[in-house]
């Protein structure tokens, strides 16, 4: 009898213990099939979409810098730093002297015959290089023109002076660009109101291999009033 009831009793009890289990509890549904945990998506990022490259960030491209404009090289020159072989530069200076007026060419039409004679002597085969240039001097005045020498050519200046005007001078003097500095490149052996630089056969060759502005400086050493002076080329 006591052995029936003890069985009795555990079969309440594990009844009661069957109805008091209930249910077993649902899983997390964070936790997917197949025990993987979903992605979590960080603070601050953005989710990329599936098949979407990264785009690249754009770098900042340098700046080009400006060339410096290099000069144009000059087509001539005022005084060569290497002289060619043989060629000795003149030591003395020009001295600068009162300018005379210069006149307009007709004012020396007395003059032109006795150049154009002394062309024919002086300068056969030349041509005149540009218009006389003609002035009114009072003694010790000069005056100055400027002429573009070219390689190889020979050149004969010949200055006038009027009745009044006794002692013509003429000097080539080179244009340079250092202040006091005007060599003497050629100048008139002669006295009298006549001057000649480069009279024939010894005309004056430029024998640079560039073309160069010579100054032609007339001067009345005695006397007064005009003279006239004629470049001539060949």
């Amino acid at each position: 009898m006591g052995r029936t009831i003890l069985w009795g009793l555990g079969v309440a009890v594990t009844a009661v213990a069957v109805a008091c289990g209930g249910s077993e509890p649902e899983p997390n549904n964070q936790f997917q099939a197949g025990g993987q945990y979903p992605q979590q998506q960080q603070p601050g990022m953005q989710q990329q979409q599936p098949g979407m490259q990264p785009q690249p960030q754009p770098q900042p491209q340098p700046q080009p810098q400006p060339v410096p404009a290099q000069p144009a090289p000059s087509a001539t020159m005022a005084l060569p730093t290497a002289l060619p072989p043989g060629f000795q530069l003149p030591v003395p200076n020009a001295t600068p002297g009162t300018p005379a007026q210069q006149l307009d060419a007709s004012a020396g039409v007395a003059a032109q015959p006795i150049l154009n004679q002394l062309a024919t002597s002086q300068a056969p085969g030349a041509a005149p290089l540009g218009a006389s240039v003609v002035g009114m001097f009072q003694p010790g005045q000069q005056l100055e023109t400027l002429v573009q020498m070219q390689p190889g050519k020979c050149y004969t200046v010949i200055a006038v002076g009027l009745p009044a005007v006794s002692e013509v001078n003429v000097q080539l003097v080179a244009q340079t660009p250092v202040p006091g500095m005007s060599p003497v490149l050629a100048q008139d052996q002669g006295t009298g109101p006549q001057a000649v630089v480069g009279a024939a056969p010894n005309c004056y060759k430029w024998a640079f291999p560039l073309a160069g502005a010579v100054k032609v400086i007339t001067s009345v050493a005695a006397g007064q009033g005009i003279a006239a002076v004629q470049v001539y080329e060949k």
